[in-house]
């Protein structure tokens, strides 16, 4: 059993839950694989749009959290099987930047994940994931709920098919990221084309998705980043599933699997 997406105590807007604590306890809920992939260094001419500008550590911390997880993987190597890995954000107008950082970093780790958080508006920024209240902004900015899911789903379209380099991350993180406040926003436009088009742009360019189930703890979301009806076309299109937790705290290791499980049943 794996777990692809696990943040750590490098998260600025995690917990400070110690490496340990994660890998214990994955131990215990019977994992035998998992991935640490922390939210990477953002472009350096990019400003994060977050209040506290956390949304990812800082280019200074990363030569220490891949020094401390390496040091972890041979010191577990007989316990369970640890990935040095990071979480890219691709940011619309900073992909060269992203690729530079990819070409520098990637020789260093063994998985990682492509995600969209940031959207781009007249050249100003917004963080999709932050709140309701930052989300309720961006639907203002952007006129409706369906404009703000349709720019998702560009960009993490434009995700899935720029070239990045070599060292490009292999899979796609949590591909409907943008329902996460669809309990207070619903959006009145079924997104059904635009998930359809995007697996199968996964597909041709031969990359796996996230099955992330932080989505199902989220009061206003309810359900995994992607829901079943995505996971059914993905299996449909032999495209590789594979499960994230996204804890950002030891406790939330497993989180959203009992209704995975239950879905996958139905499938």
């Amino acid at each position: 059993m794996k777990d692809g997406h696990i943040h750590t105590p490098f998260c600025p807007h995690g917990s400070k839950d110690s490496f340990e604590q994660y890998i214990e306890a994955a131990i215990k809920l019977g994992y035998t694989e998992i991935s640490f992939t922390e939210h990477a260094p953002l472009p350096l001419t990019f400003t994060d749009p977050t209040p506290d500008q956390d949304s990812a550590m800082k280019m200074n911390d990363l030569d220490q959290y891949l020094f401390t997880v390496n040091e972890l993987k041979k010191q577990y190597a007989n316990d369970i099987t640890i990935n040095v890995g990071l979480e890219i954000d691709f940011i619309v107008g900073y992909e060269d930047e992203t690729a530079l950082l990819l070409e520098e970093i990637g020789p260093h780790l063994d998985d990682s994940i492509l995600s969209v958080h940031f959207l781009n508006y007249n050249n100003e920024y917004f963080c999709l994931d932050y709140s309701p209240e930052m989300f309720a902004k961006i639907v203002h900015t952007f006129g409706s709920v369906t404009s703000v899911y349709e720019t998702y789903y560009n960009t993490l379209l434009r995700a899935v098919t720029t070239n990045l380099g070599r060292y490009k991350p292999k899979r796609v993180g949590h591909i409907t990221l943008v329902h996460k406040f669809q309990k207070k926003f619903p959006c009145l436009k079924p997104m059904n084309d635009y998930i359809i088009h995007i697996l199968d742009e996964i597909k041709k360019h031969n990359l796996e998705i996230d099955y992330n189930g932080a989505g199902v703890n989220k009061p206003l979301c309810q359900e995994p980043y992607p829901p079943n009806w995505v996971i059914k076309e993905a299996m449909q299109r032999n495209i590789r599933i594979i499960y994230g937790s996204d804890a950002h705290c030891a406790k939330d290791l497993h989180q959203g699997m009992h209704t995975i499980m239950k879905e996958a049943l139905s499938i």
